[in-house]
């Protein structure tokens, strides 16, 4: 008999990769997961593992029981799922993960509708990067969770969730309104600009990168800032250029010129696979697709009146 708690570990060690990552993320020591693990291999009768110095891959064997794992993890969810939905009344806590520029436009209006329709549903909110949101969410630090990814940077989640489209919105190059105002902006015309970018590592930077090389240039990277209203700030003040997500220029500084690009960026919700249909996550769920839905009824851009 195979035990599901050790193929959840096994399952965790598979993503990554090493088992002090999985006892920190799991709240285990690492001596307990590697004799779980070791107590796995006995049940299962074979290896499962290759030590490699501080790293530890899966053979063939191990590989083969993490894709059947995944199933049986997800059947776990799908039969709480299943439990949960003969509960007559929506309570409990959800713990949600979002990104910075979803949190006032799709995030602060589902919680203010769930606080009047289901006011014994706590929400708890997590800002954290889409790059984070597997682990936490096969790790079980999370519920669910907002991710997005862009036309020319596809996100790579790995196996073990389910996404749900919510939105897509497009990208905006933002210059200072200063910059010949008698010409239509385009992207190359910013050749020899400063840029600002998001840091090194985030979806942003790689979706500005790679927008600008596919316009035949490398951007001359001055600043690093990953919240869109401080770059917009930074637009404004004349300190460069920006590629900005139409969520993050919802309310405008004067100063600044948009040109929409043929970018796009498509958020998501993100559960652990086989959860979605769990009641209180649903419910969230429901209210951020309205949100969304009213972002893109009235999205149009305000001038902030405090520039």
């Amino acid at each position: 008999m195979l035990d599901l708690r050790r193929l959840r570990l096994l399952r965790e060690l598979a993503h990554r990769g090493t088992i002090a990552a999985v006892a920190d993320a799991l709240s285990y020591t690492p001596s307990a997961v590697s004799q779980q693990l070791t107590a796995l291999e006995r049940e299962a009768g074979r290896p499962l593992l290759i030590r490699t110095g501080r790293r530890v891959e899966l053979t063939p064997a191990g590989r083969l029981l993490v894709e059947h794992a995944e199933t049986l993890l997800a059947d776990m969810e799908r039969a709480r799922a299943a439990l949960a939905r003969h509960d007559s009344v929506l309570a409990g806590t959800v713990r949600l993960g979002a990104f910075t520029t979803a949190l006032p436009t799709l995030v602060l209006p589902a919680l203010a509708a769930l606080a009047r329709s289901a006011p014994d549903l706590a929400v708890d909110i997590t800002e954290v990067d889409p790059a984070e949101v597997p682990n936490l969410l096969r790790g079980g630090r999370l519920d669910l969770a907002l991710v997005h990814e862009y036309d020319n940077v596809p996100s790579a989640l790995g196996a073990g969730l389910d996404l749900e489209p919510l939105l897509v919105e497009a990208v905006h190059l933002a210059c200072p309104a200063s910059w010949n105002p008698d010409r239509e902006i385009t992207l190359g015309d910013h050749a020899e600009s400063r840029w600002i970018l998001g840091n090194p590592g985030t979806l942003c930077h790689s979706m500005a990168v790679r927008t600008c090389r596919a316009h035949g240039f490398e951007p001359r990277v001055a600043h690093h800032i990953d919240d869109f209203a401080t770059v917009l700030r930074l637009v404004a003040a004349g300190a460069g250029v920006a590629l900005v997500p139409h969520l993050g220029v919802d309310h405008l500084p004067a100063g600044v010129r948009l040109a929409a690009l043929p970018v796009g960026r498509r958020t998501r919700i993100a559960y652990r696979r086989g959860s979605a249909d769990q009641p209180l996550f649903a419910a969230v769920a429901a209210e951020l697709h309205r949100a969304a839905a009213a972002f893109r009824a009235d999205d149009g851009i305000r001038l902030d009146e405090n520039s």
